[in-house]
């Protein structure tokens, strides 16, 4: 017997609840300059309180195969998540698939809105970005049957299938090797973490690595800013104003990054002599900064390689695998050495461990 909370919306559906005709919903999804207001009104409010999602496969083809992947990526303001897209879609169109794109701005309601625009549009499959949605993103694209994939994040203790990295570790490896440099005042500069679970992973990785050695993280030595460069400029203003200021910044991003080194040219202050920086992506730019940017690499390209190949297999019924990790690199570049208190003679010292 089928599940009634399983069955797929239909047309009838609405028009039943709207106490319409199926062909005054169609002319009011179609053509709504054709239906008087109020009839579109109360159509509108049967669409939103059934779920109903107009198969837009079916209507461009009978085989209800759009060749068309949906992904949903919190943000185009900054080229973070540039690269995986890139990849993405480049997969997608050796198999004959296009890629619409949308974003939600790190807002979990406008997330789930997004991806019913999509299904709309009849996407086949689509490709998310963390691991923390709104609750009914994931029982939409169950009633519709469409895989997905999260990217950015690996957590095999997921109900939802994911291909990225552990951004814990990621970060706590960074925090480490600054502390095995010998830096003990250490700051993080942290995307929000509000909606984010990859920056709140991020932060809690760096805490649990310098509590392990340690060391307390206090509130002023921690930073919630979003990742613009002048953003990475005010936080660093902000914690040279401290009464013991850090020998060295995490940052949650390298655009943060870029704009902590911005601010230190601006008030003359030498990095690393002065300052340690580590960043977080490996931007293309990271390592044309002067001094290079040591930062966290991230494999954005394999990422959306791997979604593609995920969301291919699962269309094509073939065996794919729910949970991949990916390797993450700590690139050593010359924006970090250990504090001036421990170099001798301006050398730059090898640490312990990386």
């Amino acid at each position: 017997m089928t599940d009634p909370a399983s069955r797929r919306v239909t047309l009838r559906d609405v028009a039943d609840h709207a106490n319409c005709s199926t062909a005054t919903v169609s002319r009011a999804l179609n053509s709504p300059e054709q239906v008087a207001v109020e009839v579109r009104a109360r159509i509108d409010a049967s669409i939103k309180a059934l779920g109903y999602v107009p198969n837009g496969a079916a209507r461009a083809l009978r085989s209800q195969r759009s060749q068309i992947v949906g992904a949903v990526i919190p943000t185009i303001k900054y080229s973070i998540y540039a690269r995986l897209i890139e990849s993405l879609e480049r997969r997608l169109a050796m198999d004959g698939y296009s890629l619409l794109l949308t974003t939600h701005d790190y807002d979990p309601v406008k997330e789930l809105e997004q991806t019913q625009l999509l299904l709309t549009r009849g996407v086949e499959g689509i490709v998310l970005v963390g691991d923390s949605h709104d609750g009914g993103l994931h029982q939409l694209l169950a009633k519709h049957r469409r895989p997905y994939v999260n990217t950015y994040v690996f957590n095999p203790a997921s109900k939802h299938p994911c291909i990225g990295f552990d951004n814990r570790l990621a970060a706590a490896r960074a925090a480490r090797y600054l502390h095995d440099l010998g830096h003990r005042r250490i700051a993080v500069i942290t995307g929000p973490t509000k909606n984010n679970d990859r920056q709140a992973d991020r932060l809690a990785g760096i805490r649990s690595a310098l509590e392990e050695r340690g060391l307390d993280l206090p509130s002023s030595m921690v930073i919630e800013r979003p990742h613009l460069i002048e953003n990475g400029r005010e936080a660093l203003e902000i914690l040279f104003q401290l009464p013991e200021p850090p020998t060295a910044v995490l940052c949650g991003s390298d655009v943060l990054a870029f704009g902590v080194l911005s601010e230190c040219q601006e008030l003359g202050v030498s990095v690393p002599n002065q300052l340690s920086v580590v960043g977080f992506d490996d931007q293309d730019f990271a390592k044309h900064l002067r001094p290079a940017l040591t930062t966290v690499g991230i494999p954005a390209v394999e990422m959306g390689i791997e979604a593609a190949n995920y969301i291919l297999r699962k269309l094509n019924r073939q065996p794919a695998n729910n949970f991949t990790n990916l390797d993450v690199q700590l690139i050593v570049r010359g924006t970090t050495m250990p504090p001036a208190a421990l170099s001798t003679q301006g050398k730059r010292a090898v640490p312990v461990s990386a």
